[in-house]
């Protein structure tokens, strides 16, 4: 589900041995990378020395990577703080376009949300970069709507398909905010606990929504 001014930190390349050149090892065969590499250095870099300060080239350099292969992966360094949540989209119109005609709606999303999520405890200090650099630059805090929207949007495209009605007619559309909004509570819940996995959270959390939090008043 998913800045800061850190401390200034040294750029790009590491030590003072001299560089193979980009996207090659002292052998001169190309690094193997992945999507997920890429991200976890550029929040490494993010982290060290802020977002602003931080250039594709760097993150490029720090992996033994070129520029070109960054952008295989990513349209712009921003998009890393996004690529898995939007990932996670994706994975929901799946899961939910798969779901059984019999399976009563809430439980449907509570299952679709619980498949496609995968984080553990060792992901908690990527996930607090990720959030404190959202947080702290403006563009992006503003940019972050567009991706909850998207996340909420699948759910009420879903719900729309059952209830015969639009996704953006007010019950698809409250529908799909109201669970994304127990799912923040659950992710920053977790995030402060440290103390397991986020779908743990989550199945509590969406469990009181499907029953619309029946057994939680106050005694």
């Amino acid at each position: 589900m998913t800045a800061g001014s850190a401390e200034p930190a040294t750029p790009g390349a590491r030590g003072g041995r001299k560089a193979a050149p980009r996207g090659e090892n002292r052998s001169g065969r190309p690094r193997a990378t992945s999507r997920r590499t890429l991200e976890r250095i550029a929040l490494e870099l993010f982290s060290e020395q802020g977002f602003e300060a931080t250039t594709v080239e760097q993150i490029a350099d720090r992996a033994g990577v070129s520029r070109r292969t960054f952008f295989r992966y990513f349209d712009t360094k921003a998009d890393v703080l996004w690529s898995e949540f939007d990932a996670e989209v994706e994975t929901l119109h799946e899961l939910l376009a798969q779901a059984p005609a019999d399976q009563p709606l809430t439980e449907a999303i509570r299952q679709a949300v619980l498949t496609a999520n995968h984080y553990g405890v060792d992901d908690i200090a990527g996930l607090h970069t990720r959030m404190s650099v959202v947080a702290h630059v403006p563009a992006l805090n503003a940019a972050s709507t567009a991706h909850y929207d998207n996340w909420a949007g699948a759910l009420a495209e879903f719900a729309a398909r059952r209830l015969g009605l639009r996704p953006d007619d007010l019950i698809p559309q409250a529908i799909g905010f109201s669970a994304l909004g127990v799912c923040r509570a659950a992710f920053d819940q977790w995030v402060a606990r440290r103390d397991g996995d986020l779908i743990s959270y989550l199945d509590i959390a969406l469990s009181a929504w499907k029953t619309g939090f029946s057994g939680f008043e106050e005694r």
